[in-house]
C-alpha cells in the first residue's frame, strides 16, 4: 500500500511557523496531537528542524533528515532530497509525516495527501519562517475542531485537517 504523505504543522493566521529555529509558541494539546499522530510512523524534516529538537531524534518514529551538507545525524536516516526520501519509503506501509521546516513544507505541499494543521489564533508575531499559502481549490477542510485556549500559554487554537481535493479529468 502506498504511503500517505501528511504535512503536520502549527501556524498563525499569517502562516508564521517559527523564529530563530524555534516554534512560534508551544501549545500542550498540539504537542500531544503531534506525538499521537506521528508515533510509529516516518517523520521527515530538514536539518535545522532536526537540530532544533531539544533531545535529538524523536523516539518511536523513523526520523529522516534532509541535508545536502551532512549525512550523520544521531538516530536518523539522511537523504539529500525529499524525492529520494519519499521514494525510499513509498511502499513501507507507514504514513510519512512532513514536520518542517519552511523549505521542506514548500517542497512537500504539491506532493501531500493531507494536512494536519494547528491554527493558532493570535495576533501577528515576529517570525522568520512561514508555511506556504494553500490553494483553496486544492484543499478541503474535513475536520474543524473547536477553538480552545491553552491553559499554560493562554493561546487560542483549533485543529483543522485538510485533504487534497481529487479532480476528475
Amino acid at each position: 500500500m502506498k504511503a500517505q504523505v501528511i504535512i503536520i504543522v502549527a501556524y498563525t493566521a499569517d502562516r508564521a511557523i517559527g523564529r530563530d529555529n524555534g516554534l512560534i509558541c508551544r501549545v500542550s494539546a498540539d504537542m500531544q496531537r503531534f506525538k499521537r499522530l506521528t508515533m510509529g510512523n516516518i517523520i521527515i524534516m530538514g536539518r535545522n528542524t532536526f537540530e532544533s529538537l531539544p533531545k535529538g531524534a524523536l523516539p518511536g518514529r523513523l526520523n529522516v533528515v534532509l541535508s545536502t551538507t551532512r549525512d550523520d545525524f544521531d538516530g536518523a536516516v539522511t537523504f539529500k532530497s525529499l524525492d529520494d526520501a519519499l521514494n525510499a519509503f513509498a511502499d513501507d506501509g507507514r504514513d510519512i509525516y512532513i514536520i518542517g521546516g519552511g523549505s521542506v513544507y514548500r517542497q512537500a505541499l504539491p506532493l501531500a495527501d493531507r494536512i494536519c494543521a494547528t491554527e493558532i489564533l493570535c495576533d501577528a508575531v515576529e517570525a522568520d519562517t512561514f508555511f506556504p499559502m494553500t490553494d483553496a481549490s486544492e484543499w478541503e477542510a474535513t475536520d474543524i475542531g473547536p477553538v480552545t485556549r491553552d491553559d499554560k500559554s493562554g493561546v487560542e487554537y483549533r485543529f483543522v485537517d485538510y485533504v487534497r481535493r481529487r479532480h476528475d479529468r
